[in-house]
């Protein structure tokens, strides 16, 4: 077992060292390891307007994507957590879910049909693929909460203010979102890293001024590979930052559940 676990994660991380050597590779053509070693390509990334723009609209993209999240998964969570029962809350909770069953080609496809008609004019707009990047992260935004407010046990703190006289407001501004503010960050950093890196969508959806980092990375291929390994080492890196800070902040809200639950 031991061998099949070493195997299984030189396997994983094989790809991902090779082309961070490759970024500093002068040379690679032929050979299993590049030769030379230089930091051109990464300078030549950064001097690529193309990649600048394409690198803008991206932080862009997951700025507006992790805002929508809260505005609509906050509100979401909080009425299945507290208003749905049974049968209602299980419904509920499928068709949140839904977006992560369907293939992100299938949703692509879906956007181009609705969206490139004369009524509906707004395929390669930010705002629609800022859109297909909600529908693709809210699910994980809205399951996280629900079952964070589940093991926080919002509805007895909720219940024992009310009782003082605190309004929905109050509550909701002095006790709910107090004790979710980790969770939302933990939450925002997962959507961060799942839209940094999201290509099937936005290679159809994105319009010319409006592609992402991900889908001019794919030209990167095409040309030098030394240029090809430092641009997806950038992404890699973006990816890779906000996956472990999430999953730090994460382990802060089981400690969190763990004391509660105490």
């Amino acid at each position: 077992m031991p061998f099949v676990a070493i195997a299984y994660l030189i396997f994983l991380a094989a790809p991902v060292l090779l082309l961070f050597v490759g970024s500093f590779g002068e040379v690679w053509s032929g050979t299993l390891l590049p030769s030379g070693f230089t930091w051109r390509w990464y300078q030549e990334v950064a001097g690529d307007p193309s990649f600048r723009r394409a690198f803008t609209t991206s932080l862009k993209i997951v700025a507006t994507t992790c805002i929508l999240n809260i505005l609509i998964g906050l509100p979401l969570a909080y009425a299945i957590h507290a208003g749905a029962r049974g049968g209602v809350r299980l419904a509920a909770r499928i068709v949140t879910l839904m977006p992560i069953a369907v293939p992100e080609l299938v949703l692509a496809f879906g956007f181009i049909l609705v969206f490139s008609s004369d009524a509906l004019p707004w395929l390669g707009s930010f705002w629609l693929l800022a859109a297909g990047h909600l529908v693709l992260t809210l699910p994980y935004t809205v399951t996280a909460l629900v079952a964070d407010m589940d093991q926080l046990g919002l509805a007895e703190c909720e219940h024992a203010a009310a009782t003082l006289g605190a309004s929905f407001p109050a509550r909701m501004w002095d006790v709910t979102l107090p004790q979710l503010h980790t969770s939302l960050l933990s939450c925002m950093l997962t959507v961060a890293a799942l839209s940094i890196g999201e290509f099937q969508l936005s290679n159809l959806v994105s319009g010319f001024l409006s592609r992402t980092y991900p889908v001019v990375l794919l030209q990167a291929f095409y040309g030098a590979t030394g240029f090809a390994c430092a641009a997806t080492v950038v992404l890699l890196g973006l990816a890779m930052i906000a996956s472990l800070t999430s999953g730090l902040t994460a382990r802060v809200t089981g400690r969190r559940k763990v004391g509660a639950g105490a």
